[in-house]
């Protein structure tokens, strides 16, 4: 039950972050319209961003299903480029929300001054589903890349189990901000679990190298490193659970080895560190003042 379970924590660690970095854009936006007594067309942002969900699940599904289709060499090509693909778009919005976190909510607000002005409804819907749509894509990507792995050990649907539990959460932390004004650490949350989904992602691209060196796209350089199959193997109990969370093989080759590491150790350090700074600059500014 616990290898399991597994795969349901990393659906749901995406849904949840993912879902609260859309609430809170929705928040910012909602909240502006109310504020300057507009709120009239709160119908047309939630429209675009109905719109928006219902685009992300239709791109997830179709990929999944095309992927579904395909067997052999083709099945882990693209199996393999899709892991990549999704570990590239999730490290670029990772980082691309830290660095954006300060701006964005005076970029929703122009978005949406400019679209009453111009007395256009549909500028307002297209600010709401572009808003969405991003996370939603990352969303459907990085979800579709964890199904695949997951399917492997027959658990591709405790994942989107875990997923529509986080986004479940993220709806009720969206609602507990801007109605009941409930005042949560966004800049702890977002830092652990983007961590955690830096971890996430380093598996994924390993699962991606695996497939590509199957096909032999990648060299394997040696492989595997070691077997540990006979002590922790990848395909049952805790040695799986390690494998949904971290992305565990007993057997790795050593060119997808070199680069889950090597993605993690930078992943993390480069993360992090902006964050440890930023609390040194504060600690010095209370010890000053």
């Amino acid at each position: 039950m616990e290898n399991l379970f597994g795969w349901g924590i990393g659906g749901f660690l995406t849904g949840l972050r993912e879902g609260v970095e859309a609430a809170l854009i929705v928040g910012i936006i909602a909240g502006y319209l109310v504020k300057i007594g507009r709120a009239d067309r709160l119908g047309v942002i939630w429209a675009g961003v109905l719109s928006a969900i219902a685009a992300s699940a239709a791109i997830g599904i179709a990929a999944f299903v095309f992927l579904g289709g395909l067997q052999g060499d083709t099945e882990k090509l693209i199996e393999g480029f899709a892991s990549l693909l999704a570990v590239v778009f999730l490290t670029y919005m990772i980082f691309w929300m830290r660095k954006q976190a300060v701006t964005l909510g005076a970029e929703l607000r122009k978005g949406v001054d400019r679209a009453i002005a111009s007395a256009s409804i549909f500028g307002l819907a297209a600010l709401a589903f572009t808003a969405v749509i991003r996370e939603g894509i990352e969303t459907a990507l990085f979800l579709l890349a964890q199904t695949t792995v997951a399917s492997e050990a027959g658990a591709g649907s405790w994942v989107a189990i875990g997923a529509l539990a986080g986004l479940a959460v993220a709806t009720l932390i969206g609602v507990a901000i801007f109605r009941a004004g409930v005042r949560l650490n966004l800049g702890a949350f977002f830092t652990v679990t983007g961590a955690a989904l830096v971890v996430i992602a380093a598996g994924l691209l390993s699962y991606g190298a695996h497939e590509l060196i199957e096909v032999g796209l990648l060299p394997a350089i040696v492989a595997p490193v070691y077997d540990l199959s006979g002590v922790l193997p990848h395909t049952e109990g805790i040695g799986q659970f390690l494998r949904a969370i971290v992305g565990y093989s007993a057997t790795p080759e050593l060119s997808a080895l070199l680069l889950q590491v090597s993605y993690l150790v930078l992943g993390l350090y480069f993360y992090i560190l902006p964050v440890r700074r930023a609390s040194a600059v504060r600690a010095a500014s209370g010890a000053t003042s």
